[in-house]
C-alpha cells in the first residue's frame, strides 16, 4: 500500500470550503493568459507541497501513536491541506478556456482529481468529514476482539495481527470461525458514520462536476468512467476461466480436509477457511491443497527462520534486490524512521504501507514484520513504492505519482515475482534448486495468492461504486457486500449476516477510504512489467522461471518508467516501457499456462463453479 504526498488518505478524507477568492473573482472579469495560468500553477504546487509535508508528518504520527490527540492533529493538518486544494480548484476554473501545452493542461486535470473524498462547500460539513475520516481510521487501528481466557478471570484481547495469524495457521474450524467473527465485529460501529461520510464526499464530488465520488475515482485513468468499467470486465473475462479452475480444485481439497458438512462440494467456500481474514489470498492453506504425498519443495518461512532472519535483515534483503538493478541505496533516515515491528507500548496501524514524507529523501515503510515468506514478499512490494517515489523526485509536484495508482502497486510485486528458487539460491537461502517436476507446485503456490486475489480486488470498489452512486443504499450495505463476494469470488459468509453487521468496515481500505481497484490492476500490470524486464535481461525459457536479479539492463528499463512519474498518460508510459499500449492479462496467463492445464486435468469429472 502507498502513502505519499500526492496519494494520501488525509487528502481523501478531509474537506474544506470550495470558493473563489475575491481577487480571483475580479480577475475573472477579463480573459486570463497562458502566463497567468503558468504562474498560478507554480504557486499552487509550491503551496500544496508545503502543506502536504505537514499533513504527511501528522498522519505518520497518527498511525504510529494512535490516540485521540493524534487523531485531532492529523484531522487539522489534513483539513489545512484540503482547504488549499478546494480553493485552488475553484481558482483554477478561471483558466478552463486557456490554450495550454499538454503538460500544463495535465497538471490542471490532476489538481481537479487531487482528493479521493472531495470536500463539501459548507465549512461545517467539511470539518465533519475530516473528523469522521480520522475517527474511522482510529477505530480500525484500535480494533480488538476480547474473549474469555481459560484459567484466568481476565479476558484475552487480540488485534488484527494475532487474529490473522490464527486464520493463517489453525486447522480447527471452530477456532477459525471464532477469530473471523471476532474481528468482523470491528465494522458494526462504523456503519452510520460511513454512510454519512459517503453523503458528504458525494456532495464534494458534485461541486467539482462529477456525478459522485466513484465516478471521480474512475476519471483518473486517462479514460472515461464507462471505458474504465469496460476495461475491468474485459480483464476479468480473460482471467475468470483460470480462477474457476483454481476455485474448484481448492474447494475439493477443503472438502477433503473439513468434510462436506463444512464445505459444500458444489457451492461456495466459507470465507474463514481460506487462510486470510478476508479470503483475499489463499497462500496460507498451501499445505492443505498440495497433492497428497507431495510436499512443497521448500517453505520460505522455514528458510528465513533457519537462517535467523529478523525484521531488519529482511528489509535489507529487499533493498539489495533493487541495488542489484542499479538503484541507489535507501537513505539513513529510512532506517532510523521506519516502523519495522509492532511497538510494545502503544497502539499502531500494523497494515503495511510505504510513505514519502517530503518528496526528497524521507521515505519510510510502516509494518509489523514477522519472519515469514509472506512478509518478505510484502517488503519487496513496499520498497517498490519507495524506489518509485525516489525515482520521480525530479518531476513537478503534481507529476510526483505513479503513471496511475495500479502502476504504483505493481512495481514491487513485479520485483517479488523474481523471488524464484534460483534467486533464493543466489542469496544463500536455498541450498539446491528444486527439480523441474516441482514447477507446477510452485505455480500453484503463486496462484493461491495472485489468481485468488483477482475477484476480491474487483469486489471492493464495485461495492463502493454502488454505494457512491446510490444503487447500494445504507439499508443494503452488508447484503450487497456478500452478494458481490458470492458472485465474483464464490466465497460465502461463514455464519448468518444481517444489516446489523458492517463487514466492509473490517477491511482496512474501507474505513481509511483508499481506492482498491489499484490492487486489481496491479495484479495484471505486474506480470506485464515482469515480462518486460525479463526480456530486457535476456531471459529465455518459461516466464515463471525468470529472475532478473543483478540485471542492470532490466534496472535501466524500469528506472526510465519510474522517472516519468505521472507526467504522461499511463498508456504512453507503458508503451515507452515495453512497446505495449494497453493493459492486458496475456502475460499473467502465459505465466500460469502450465498450471491451468494441470488444474483442468485435476478437475476432470468434478464440479466447476458454484
Amino acid at each position: 500500500m502507498l502513502w505519499s504526498v500526492r496519494s494520501v488518505r488525509w487528502a481523501a478524507l478531509l474537506g474544506a470550503a470550495l470558493f473563489v477568492s475575491s481577487s480571483a473573482a475580479a480577475q475573472a472579469r477579463r480573459a486570463p493568459t497562458l502566463a497567468e495560468a503558468q504562474r498560478f500553477m507554480a504557486r499552487a504546487e509550491a503551496e500544496l507541497y508545503g502543506l502536504g509535508v505537514k499533513a504527511q508528518r501528522a498522519e505518520w504520527v497518527a498511525e504510529t501513536y494512535i490516540t485521540d490527540d493524534t487523531e485531532e492533529l492529523t484531522a487539522d493538518a489534513g483539513k489545512n491541506y484540503s482547504v488549499a486544494v478546494a480553493r485552488l480548484v475553484g481558482e483554477a476554473r478561471r483558466f478552463g478556456r486557456v490554450r495550454m501545452p499538454a503538460d500544463l493542461k495535465r497538471k490542471f486535470m490532476l489538481l481537479r482529481l487531487a482528493a479521493t473524498a472531495p470536500p463539501p462547500a459548507d465549512p461545517k460539513k467539511a470539518e465533519e468529514l475530516a473528523h469522521i475520516g480520522s475517527n474511522l481510521t482510529g477505530d480500525y487501528g484500535r480494533g480488538t476482539y476480547c474473549r474469555p481466557k481459560a484459567g484466568s478471570t481476565e479476558p484475552e484481547c487480540l488485534q488484527i495481527s494475532e487474529l490473522s495469524n490464527i486464520l493463517a495457521t489453525s486447522r480447527d474450524p471452530a477456532q477459525l470461525l471464532d477469530a473471523w467473527q471476532g474481528w468482523h465485529r470491528v465494522g458494526a460501529p462504523m456503519r452510520d458514520r460511513y454512510a454519512r461520510f459517503v453523503t458528504l464526499s458525494n456532495e464534494g464530488a458534485r461541486s467539482l462536476g462529477f456525478a459522485n465520488t466513484g465516478a471521480m475515482w474512475r476519471s483518473g485513468y486517462d479514460m472515461t468512467p464507462a471505458q474504465f468499467d469496460a476495461e475491468l470486465e474485459r480483464l476479468w473475462v480473460q482471467m475468470r476461466p483460470l480462477y474457476l479452475q483454481l476455485h474448484a480444485y481448492v474447494r475439493r481439497k477443503l472438502v477433503e480436509q473439513y468434510g462436506a458438512g463444512v464445505v459444500p462440494p458444489n457451492g461456495m467456500i466459507p470465507a474463514h477457511l481460506l487462510g486470510n481474514m478476508w479470503a483475499q489470498e489463499w497462500g496460507n492453506i498451501a499445505s492443505i491443497v498440495m497433492p497428497p504425498g507431495v510436499q512443497a519443495p521448500y517453505d520460505l518461512t522455514q528458510l528465513l527462520s533457519s537462517r535467523g532472519y529478523d525484521a531488519n535483515r529482511m528489509v535489507h534483503t529487499g533493498e539489495n534486490f533493487y541495488l542489484s538493478l542499479g538503484f541507489d541505496s535507501l537513505p539513513g533516515s529510512f532506517w532510523q524512521r521506519s516502523q519495522f515491528t509492532k511497538p510494545r507500548d502503544r497502539e499502531v496501524v500494523c497494515h503495511a504501507s510505504a510513505w514519502d514524507i517530503d518528496s526528497k529523501h524521507d521515505v519510510r515503510i510502516k509494518m509489523c514484520i514477522q519472519p515469514t515468506g509472506e512478509d518478505l514478499v510484502t517488503i519487496h512490494h513496499e520498497l517498490g513504492h519507495n524506489f518509485y517515489q525516489r525515482a520521480y523526485q525530479g518531476q513537478p509536484f503534481l507529476f510526483q505519482n505513479g503513471a496511475n495508482d495500479g502502476f504504483h502497486e505493481a512495481i514491487g510485486d513485479a520485483i517479488a515475482l523474481s523471488i524464484t528458487p534460483r534467486y533464493l539460491q543466489q542469496i544463500g537461502l536455498l541450498a539446491t534448486l528444486p527439480s523441474v517436476g516441482m514447477d507446477t507446485l510452485l505455480l500453484l503456490r503463486q496462484a493461491l495468492d495472485k489468481v485468488a486475489f483477482l475477484p476480491f480486488g474487483l469486489v471492493i470498489d464495485k461495492w463502493r461504486f454502488g454505494v457512491f452512486d446510490g444503487s447500494i443504499p445504507p439499508a443494503q450495505y452488508n447484503a450487497a457486500w456478500w452478494r458481490l463476494r458470492n458472485q465474483y469470488q464464490g466465497v460465502s459468509a461463514p455464519l448468518p449476516r444481517s444489516e446489523a453487521d458492517f463487514d466492509p468496515g473490517a477491511k482496512n481500505h474501507i474505513p481509511t477510504n483508499v481506492p482498491y481497484m489499484r490492487y486489481f490492476l496491479a495484479r495484471i500490470y505486474q506480470f506485464q512489467f515482469y515480462r518486460g524486464m525479463c526480456r530486457a535481461a535476456g531471459q529465455t525459457g518459461p516466464l515463471y522461471r525468470c529472475s532478473f536479479f543483478n540485471s542492470k539492463a532490466a534496472g535501466d528499463q524500469l528506472a526510465r518508467m519510474l522517472e516519468a512519474g505521472q507526467s504522461k498518460p499511463w498508456q504512453q508510459i507503458l508503451h515507452d516501457f515495453d512497446g505495449e499500449n494497453d493493459l492486458d492479462a496475456g502475460a499473467m496467463l502465459e505465466y500460469f499456462q502450465p498450471l491451468q492445464v494441470w488444474l483442468e486435468q485435476q478437475n476432470q469429472g468434478q464440479p466447476v463453479g458454484w
